[in-house]
């Protein structure tokens, strides 16, 4: 089906919920530039800009059937890309963060082979642990600690109250310090001892 430029933006999101790829086709060379644009300007990085808005298009076309658009297309989409460029930045921060702590650990950031088999190891024992957690504790746990997400953050991505997250984030911490204690104490004497 063959969409006219002046289409507007309910009968675009009609069309697309009833999976019309004409219709997600048009919406995405209306708006893509635009939107990497508007990413920039939060991300000034031009590659994570067009993974971010490429993302967002993706996330429309997976959910298209249960789109509602309560304000206008546009609005809707620009709305999704900032949320997602500040989430890129909030993640960054905790890389950025996380770098600095080892550049400025005498014994992490020593450059050998000891503390690269450490660190793998640890990474292997947290994601095992991780792996272990139920998705709920898991995906609540993730979204605060690698994204950097606070509660209120997460409870309205997820869709449940704040203390709920609260909850959940409480019983991975329990779960993460069972299961990793006795890995963690030969870390810790690994770095004492040295």
């Amino acid at each position: 089906m063959i969409i006219q430029a002046n289409s507007n933006d309910n009968q675009l999101v009609e069309r697309l919920c009833n999976d019309d790829k004409s219709a997600f086709t048009f919406i995405f060379t209306k708006y893509y530039k635009d939107l990497v644009v508007f990413s920039f300007s939060f991300t000034r990085n031009l590659q994570a800009s067009e993974e971010i808005v490429q993302d967002r298009f993706l996330k429309l076309w997976e959910h298209r059937n249960g789109l509602v658009v309560q304000t206008s297309l546009k609005s809707y989409l620009l709305k999704s890309v900032q949320n997602q460029s500040l989430d890129w930045l909030r993640h960054l921060k905790v890389k950025t963060n996380f770098a600095s702590v080892i550049l400025e650990h005498p014994v992490l950031s020593e450059n050998n082979t000891e503390n690269y088999i450490l660190h793998s190891e640890l990474q292997d024992k947290l994601d095992e642990a991780l792996a272990k957690l139920p998705e709920p504790y898991s995906q609540a746990f993730k979204m605060n600690r690698f994204e950097a997400l606070n509660y209120q953050e997460i409870a309205k991505k997820l869709e449940v109250s704040v203390r709920t997250v609260e909850v959940r984030i409480s019983k991975a911490l329990l779960l993460l310090r069972e299961e990793l204690k006795d890995f963690l104490l030969l870390v810790v004497a690994f770095i004492t001892l040295r």
